[in-house]
Formats: structure tokens, sequence, C-alpha cells
């Protein structure tokens, strides 16, 4: 490891694990049990918390927010504006935005980017695209590949371009098919509704959420 690096580390009593291919920028907070692999940049004021994973090649903006137990995987830039609560996982080469209208000759300022926001226990699969300025819900799931362009229920099931909802999943993953009990883990998501039966599938949403 390189001689910055173990110095700095022991300045700041370090209880996390950074590679030596990366690159933590001053004014970060990085919670203990945090492990950041290979070829990462951390950008000053941006806070990660407790026992996250970060991949290989993962950018974290500048005052980006993280929670506890947050899984990023390779390739995934976080911009500014983006934020992850607990328990979120970020599958590869995933990709979030941060400007609706973005151009390189006419750059808006920080001050102009939309708010992104995941909550807590969501995961969104390799290759989704989420679209600035929405909230995806508590423990949704939003397919491989997915270009998400609105708000998210909790526990939805997104899928396609543009994502739409086709299902509802608990909170351990697995498709809620009948009701609102899982048949695997059995849990009972209080508060689903099924509500558009058609089309030869059954669309689902939840009560309370950030639409």
């Amino acid at each position: 490891m390189d001689k910055n690096i173990e110095n700095r580390n022991e300045r700041r009593k370090i209880d996390y694990f950074v590679h030596e291919s990366s690159y933590i920028d001053e004014n970060v907070m990085i919670g203990e049990g945090t492990k950041i692999w290979h070829f990462c940049h951390v950008q000053s004021g941006a806070r990660i918390g407790k026992y996250c994973r970060l991949g290989q090649n993962v950018n974290i903006a500048n005052n980006v927010v993280i929670g506890d137990n947050v899984k990023i995987q390779n390739n995934v830039s976080v911009y500014e504006g983006v934020e992850l609560e607990d328990g979120v996982f970020c599958g590869p080469s995933c990709v979030f935005t941060n400007d609706l209208t973005p151009r390189a000759k006419f750059p808006k300022g920080r001050q102009n980017y939309r708010r992104t926001i995941v909550r807590e226990g969501a995961s969104i699969g390799a290759n989704a695209t989420i679209v600035c300025g929405h909230s995806i819900g508590k423990y949704a799931m939003i397919a491989a590949g997915a270009v998400v362009t609105k708000d998210v229920p909790d526990y939805a099931l997104v899928v396609g371009i543009p994502g739409s909802v086709v299902g509802a999943v608990c909170e351990c993953g697995n498709l809620l098919k009948d009701g609102n009990q899982c048949k695997v883990c059995k849990r009972e998501i209080n508060g689903l509704v099924r509500i558009v039966p058609g089309m030869g599938r059954t669309e689902y949403s939840t009560r309370g959420t950030n639409q």
C-alpha cells in the first residue's frame, strides 16, 4: 500500500477498507466495515454508510449520500443528486443521471440537478437506467436493462423500455404471484393492492407510495 494512504489511514483511525488503486478525496465520510475495491473514486462531500460494498470502477460523486449495507457492483457511477437508502443493490453498469436536458456547451450547474432517491432495500438490475428526478420505492425490483422514467411504487417489479410495473416482489426478492403473502419466506406485505388486470397480466401498486 502507498505510504500516503497508510499515513492517511492512521490519522483517520480507519475501520474500513480501501484498495490501494482507489482514490478517496478529502471531506468524505465512510462507515465502519465498508469495503471499496479496485479503481474507485469517492469525491468530496460524499457520505457512505456502514458495511457497504463498492465493486471495481465505481465513482461516487460529490455530496452523494449512501446508507448502510448498500452494494454497488462494477462500473457504476452514482452522480450528485442521487441518494441510496439502506440496503440498496445496484447491479453492474446500471446508470444514474442528474440532468434531463444535458448540453456540453450549456452546463446548468449543480443547483439544477434533479434529485433521485432509491428507497430502502430496492434493487436495480444490470444495465438499467434511472432517469433523474424520480424515486424508486422500498424493496422495488428494477429488471436488467429497464429504463425508469417515472416514480416506482414500493415492492413493484419494473421491466422494459420505458419501464412499466408488471408485478410485485417480496422483501426477500421473490415474485408475489397470488395475494400479498410470499410463498417462499411467508412475509405478508401490508398495503399491496392489485390494480390493473388485463393484457394477459396483472399490475400492482401500493398505498402510500411516492408517485
